[in-house]
């Protein structure tokens, strides 16, 4: 089992997306955008998101951030967030023998966070 966590100022991201119009599109996927901007405070949602991608990221051993790869994890759904892998990053999944991954977002006014455990496989 693999664990990653990961940390971000919600403040911060919502800078990010003020100044940079791409970053949006850079790191979230079409049905990320969209579940985002659907909330009263679309830059928690994100931020959760953002923070989300770096735990699974962390977790798989994967730099998501170093391999620009952040919309080859799609976070997904809820109450409960699904993860859904692509491109590099369920290439290295299926590489380093990842199976089921969990993850945990949450978010108070300042602070997103995420917990993600990733299964061995056998």
């Amino acid at each position: 089992m693999k664990v990653g966590l990961d940390l971000i100022e919600i403040d911060r991201v919502e800078q990010t997306l003020d100044r940079y119009a791409r970053f949006r599109e850079r790191c979230f996927t079409a049905a990320e955008r969209d579940y985002c901007e659907s909330r009263p405070y679309p830059a928690q949602h994100y931020a959760a998101r953002f923070a989300g991608k770096e735990a699974v990221g962390k977790a798989l051993g994967f730099g998501v951030a170093r391999a620009f790869a952040w919309k080859d994890v799609e976070i997904a759904g809820r109450p409960k967030p699904d993860v859904r892998l692509s491109g590099q990053v369920e290439q290295w999944a299926r590489r380093v023998g990842a199976g089921s991954i969990d993850l945990s977002l949450t978010h108070s006014e300042a602070i997103a966070a995420a917990v993600c455990v990733v299964a061995d496989v056998g």
